[in-house]
């Protein structure tokens, strides 16, 4: 099992576009506290993988899994992600760097962004019975 995970997200211009991923990492640390878990970005934002991997790896983690924040796996999870996974792997060869699919990949993910557009669609003909906003 990996002592720790990077929750790897493209970055934006705008600070608030990371209030969504933040949320994840948190959720995550409360479901997972033996787990430490960082944010990293591809660009735009800080850190960046390298900077979060040397960061892990300086702690003395040893097993780290890299979970792409991503919707789909286009070119920056097919290309770039591998070359900079790699570059850990050279630069912490102490380290196990293990890469996961990209979250939106998983059928569960699938199946919950799929509840929640159509919660979303029917919001308009009628108020949630479940008391949640949508």
């Amino acid at each position: 099992m990996p002592e720790a995970v990077i929750l790897f997200a493209h970055g934006a211009r705008d600070p608030a576009w990371a209030q969504p991923f933040e949320a994840v990492a948190a959720d995550l640390r409360a479901r997972a506290p033996q787990l430490r878990v960082e944010l990293a970005y591809l660009e735009l934002m800080e850190p960046t993988l390298p900077a979060a991997g040397a960061a892990l790896a300086a702690a003395g983690c040893d097993d780290v899994s890299i979970v792409p924040l991503f919707l789909g796996a286009g070119g920056h999870v097919r290309r770039d992600l591998p070359r900079l996974v790699e570059s850990l792997r050279q630069a912490h060869p102490q380290v196990r760097w293990r890469l996961t699919p990209a979250i939106g990949e998983i059928a569960s993910v699938v199946a919950a962004m799929a509840d929640a557009a159509a919660r979303l669609a029917l919001a308009g003909a009628r108020p949630p019975r479940d008391g949640s906003s949508y």
